[in-house]
């Protein structure tokens, strides 16, 4: 009774997996407007990934869980965790910490739903339908009108290409991060998997930490909650959700979903801080809904 039970209700919340990752993911560059202020970028990074570790690996070792088995096996899930988590939210929080507008970051980001799309046909042989062209250009199109409003205050020039080039990295990393794992490790036991991908990362970024940032943290009550709330809940919770769709869906069916993203921000950016939200945002919010059922249909 308790097996068949269990089995109903994951039966249940299955389909909604996708709505609860968007839900958490887009808190992301929430979580970054209130802890940046008080530590720099790859400093706060290297703080949550050692949260992540320490919280995750206990997990794994309590609850006995399986490591893989082959070296080969290690070595492309820590290679996953890398682009998906050190350089996308590196090249993320770098610009949003250079003063990038978050909306503008997103809107960077919101490509690559595009460029899954033409990794998926090369890399994985998945087949992308017209309509599913369609939607990713409606997507687009959406993203495009939610942050239109953002992107015109955004300072001209050089200062600009040099908040935009992490930006265009995280879009790189986050793209080849889901394409690697979805042909290389898409599927192991998400609590050693995570163990696996974060130490890499936590590497990388502490070290670059150390040769370019002072590494000074104000422990104010905001960046507390804002480093609990990425641990606990981006980087355990949406990224454990991240793996499972990477795991069940294609490529561009996942891709699709962080379409979705920039409108959540907008939307609780607007219930947390009072943004406004235009005309063109409203619609703009529709069309990405739109993009993305038909990307997934």
């Amino acid at each position: 009774m308790t097996t068949t039970s269990s089995a109903t209700t994951t039966r249940w919340f299955t389909p909604l997996y996708p709505l609860f990752f968007v839900a958490l993911w887009s808190t992301g560059f929430i979580g970054a407007k209130f802890g940046l202020p008080d530590a720099e970028p790859l400093t706060f990074l290297s703080l949550r990934y050692g949260a992540v570790l320490v919280l995750m690996g206990a997990v794994a070792l309590l609850t006995r869980a399986p490591w893989p088995r082959s070296p080969r096996q290690w070595l492309h899930i820590g290679i996953s965790g890398l682009l998906v988590h050190a350089v996308y939210l590196g090249g993320v929080f770098i610009a949003i910490g250079h003063g990038l507008p978050a909306g503008v970051a997103a809107l960077v980001v919101g490509l690559q739903p595009v460029l899954t799309a033409l990794g998926a046909g090369a890399f994985l042989g998945e087949r992308v339908r017209t309509t599913q062209w369609v939607g990713l250009a409606t997507g687009f199109a959406g993203v495009g009108l939610v942050v239109a409003h953002k992107a015109m205050s955004v300072t001209s020039g050089g200062a600009l290409w040099a908040m935009l080039v992490p930006a265009v990295l995280a879009l790189l990393g986050i793209t080849a991060g889901t394409l690697y794992q979805k042909r290389f490790c898409p599927t192991f036991d998400l609590r050693t998997g995570s163990v696996i991908q974060f130490v890499p990362s936590l590497a990388a970024t502490w070290l670059l930490a150390s040769q370019t940032e002072t590494m000074q943290v104000h422990w104010t009550g905001a960046f507390v909650f804002a480093l609990a709330w990425l641990v606990l809940v981006l980087s355990l919770g949406a990224v454990s959700l991240l793996n499972v769709l990477i795991r069940q869906g294609s490529a561009v069916n996942v891709a699709s979903l962080f379409y979705l993203t920039p409108p959540t921000t907008a939307l609780i950016a607007w219930a947390l801080f009072g943004e406004t939200l235009t005309g063109l945002a409203l619609v703009g919010m529709g069309l990405a809904v739109f993009g993305v059922w038909l990307a997934r249909k």
